[in-house]
């Protein structure tokens, strides 16, 4: 689903590509990402292999960045870096 070449043009929104601010979620994420990145728990190929795992249904719902933080969550989870009660405790405080 991730390679849309072929589909058919009706299929696919046009890209927006006029600049656009990032807000505080997004940054954060990055931000995120960019610290696992240097400290070698998370690539970018791990990253974007978590985003084309996220079920079609749920990406084309999802915000870039929220894929983003959906694949970075999934890959400390499968690693092992976190538990799901740990994540389950973190999002309850909030």
């Amino acid at each position: 689903m991730h390679d849309l070449g072929g589909v058919s043009k009706f299929m696919c929104e046009a890209v927006d590509a006029e600049p656009h601010a990032l807000n505080d979620f997004d940054r954060t994420v990055d931000a995120i990402r960019g610290i696992l990145g240097g400290k070698k728990v998370m690539g970018v190929d791990e990253l974007r292999r978590n985003i084309e795992a996220i079920p079609e249904a749920d990406y084309h719902h999802l915000s870039y960045y929220q894929r983003w933080i959906r694949a970075i969550t999934a890959h400390l989870l499968r690693q092992g870096v976190i538990t799901e009660s740990e994540l389950i405790a973190a999002m309850e405080e909030g």
